[in-house]
């Protein structure tokens, strides 16, 4: 994950939740953390506020347009809304294939022009959403699945073009973030028995899987993490 002049992580979702967890653990490790975000203010000591909002792709462009360096790509951003299909709202569907999908694509097809010539590594949280369609998945499943996907592909892609860089996807159950909040709007009395019922994953649980693939060695590549807390069913 480093060369001679340090480690530089582009992170999506930093200020909040798993990204902000992880770039918490990076920074301690003397990462250097390039936080993006429409927070900035929110972000943990010690990591570079890089402002964009991931719903625009003129934001996404530009924050590559400035950008030198990465050892790693890190996309953690995410939006979860309970949007069926049935009788969803599309401005919800829009707004999470936006940034759960065409977001974070875009920024790994991007992030490629920045990675030294030895390599380097894109980790994609995706979700259990994304190995099978719970009850309540709505919408948001789908986009997870598509994560999944993405991260395939762009591996046997990058597999056929010689290159060194590896993909990797992390996918937790539910997680005690703020993610869960979103997603359980108008429904807090279901998010608070079910958390009153299991306890659920930290942010740092997840965070701490994402760090065993970033500093794997470089002839190690862990493909997919399925990680849940030991309450949960499935």
């Amino acid at each position: 994950m480093s060369d001679a002049h340090g480690p530089i992580v582009l992170l999506t979702g930093a200020s909040s939740g798993i990204g902000r967890a992880l770039a918490v653990m990076l920074v301690d490790r003397g990462v250097t953390v390039l936080g993006v975000t429409r927070r900035p203010a929110a972000l943990p000591p010690g990591v570079v506020p890089v402002p964009a909002d991931l719903t625009q792709r003129e934001d996404i462009l530009a924050v590559f347009q400035q950008l030198g360096r990465i050892n790693a790509l890190v996309n953690c951003a995410g939006v979860a809304y309970l949007s069926r299909i049935i009788d969803g709202n599309p401005a919800d569907w829009e707004e999470m294939w936006r940034v759960n999908v065409m977001a974070l694509t875009l920024c790994c097809q991007l992030s490629l022009r920045h990675f030294p010539r030895e390599g380097g590594r894109i980790v994609n949280v995706s979700s259990m959403s994304g190995h099978r369609v719970p009850p309540t998945g709505g919408f948001y499943a789908p986009t997870k699945f598509a994560v999944r996907a993405v991260t395939d592909a762009l591996r046997a892609e990058l597999k056929s073009a010689g290159s060194p860089v590896q993909v990797a996807c992390v996918s937790p159950g539910f997680v005690d973030t703020p993610l869960l909040d979103q997603y359980f709007r108008g429904r807090e009395e279901v998010l608070q028995k079910t958390r009153e019922s299991m306890t659920m994953l930290a942010p740092e649980d997840v965070a701490a899987a994402i760090l065993t693939i970033l500093e794997a060695p470089t002839h190690v590549e862990i493909g997919d993490i399925l990680l849940r807390s030991s309450d949960q069913r499935m």
